[in-house]
């Protein structure tokens, strides 16, 4: 049985689902960002306990077809912002058609009418948090961040994250009690 869960981000959440699944004695198949395959199906009384537990982490089980839809999207985005030096150089909104097999378009308004936020809005915020990441991180120069992420230049990295925080790259990394914000935040 397959099952979504929203706002399910990062590897710390796959631990906290795999431990909570274990806890309820729910055998599982697999536990991958933003779903759960399990060996059987769950009954509501197990799907409730399980979203008790999850809950505490600030994830959420998803069931409605508009929900998991949303979730689908974001995980793809997820994936293109933290992942992008691993692929080919695509564009955002081929990959989500691809993906999906929807037009981008449909995607596009769908997400916005459930999110009331633009993809295109959100995949900066997002890009902006890996930003700071790689900032903080101090590994990489901004030309290489900027590459890494499929900016067009530097500038224009620098330009996008001075409207979106207020600051330069550099002074942000000179800041370093600024605090990111955690994707199931934005």
């Amino acid at each position: 049985m397959k099952i979504y869960v929203k706002n399910m981000a990062c590897e710390s959440c796959k631990i906290v689902v795999k431990d909570a699944l274990n806890e309820l004695g729910i055998p599982l198949i697999k536990v991958e960002l933003g779903e759960i395959e399990t060996k059987e199906d769950m009954t509501d009384d197990e799907k409730k306990k399980l979203n008790t537990k999850i809950n505490k982490a600030g994830l959420e089980l998803l069931e409605k077809r508009q929900g998991v839809l949303i979730e689908k999207i974001r995980k793809i985005a997820i994936d293109y912002v933290y992942n992008s030096d691993e692929r080919p150089n695509i564009k955002f909104s081929v990959l989500l058609g691809q993906e999906l097999n929807h037009n981008y378009t449909y995607l596009a308004n769908f997400f916005s009418e459930v999110e009331a936020t633009t993809i295109e809005q959100f995949m900066i915020a997002l890009k902006i948090e890996r930003i700071k990441e790689l900032i903080i991180f101090g590994e990489d120069t901004i030309a290489q961040i900027s590459h890494k992420l499929n900016y067009s230049s530097a500038a224009h990295l620098s330009t996008q994250f001075k409207k979106i925080t207020g600051l330069t790259p550099s002074h942000f990394k000179a800041l370093k009690e600024k605090r990111r914000i955690t994707i199931q935040n934005i």
